[in-house]
């Protein structure tokens, strides 16, 4: 059989007397399952949930690059303001001008052409007629880019035999 643990003598003031004459209230540690430890847990998971879904939102919203034809971009240029977008279209034909900072040319999708002002030198496989993605943003109606992305696929190997080089140097 087990007995409860002795209560402890009341405090006493130095000279050995209680200080209000009533014995001190036995206290007792909070079970684990009580209301204050829920309530920190609760703060606790949703601090953590909070800061999950924070990082989350951010790495995404950074990491994601969305590829806007030029027929959507056309008409979301309002709302894009100066924010860094891919622009994605073909390079009309006759349209390429080579300039001093880069090359300018005019991308299209759709019904919809958009003048693009590219700095930077073009890759090697741009030409006339082929897709391409621009970066970069809307100034005055024009697409500002630094650079300049050349799509190619199987589609596009089988129907332009030679333009691209594999990494070993041959010519597909």
């Amino acid at each position: 059989m087990t007995t409860a643990p002795p209560v402890p003598p009341p405090e006493a003031d130095g000279d050995g007397a209680e200080s209000d004459g009533q014995p001190a209230p036995v206290r007792r540690p909070h079970p684990v399952g009580s209301t204050g430890h829920r309530v920190r847990y609760a703060v606790v998971g949703a601090v953590l949930v909070g800061a999950f879904a924070f990082l989350v939102v951010k790495g995404l919203g950074s990491a994601l690059n969305f590829y806007l034809p030029a027929d959507q971009a056309v008409q979301q240029e309002a709302s894009l303001g100066g924010k860094t977008i891919n622009l994605e279209g073909v390079v009309e034909p006759g349209s390429v001008r080579s300039t001093p900072n880069g090359v300018n040319f005019v991308v299209t999708s759709g019904q919809a052409s958009v003048r693009v002002d590219n700095s930077g030198s073009p890759p090697q496989l741009f030409a006339p007629d082929i897709p391409v993605i621009a970066v970069g943003h809307f100034s005055a109606g024009t697409f500002v880019s630094d650079q300049i992305l050349v799509k190619h696929s199987a589609d596009y190997i089988a129907a332009h035999p030679g333009r691209v080089t594999a990494p070993n140097g041959t010519k597909r």
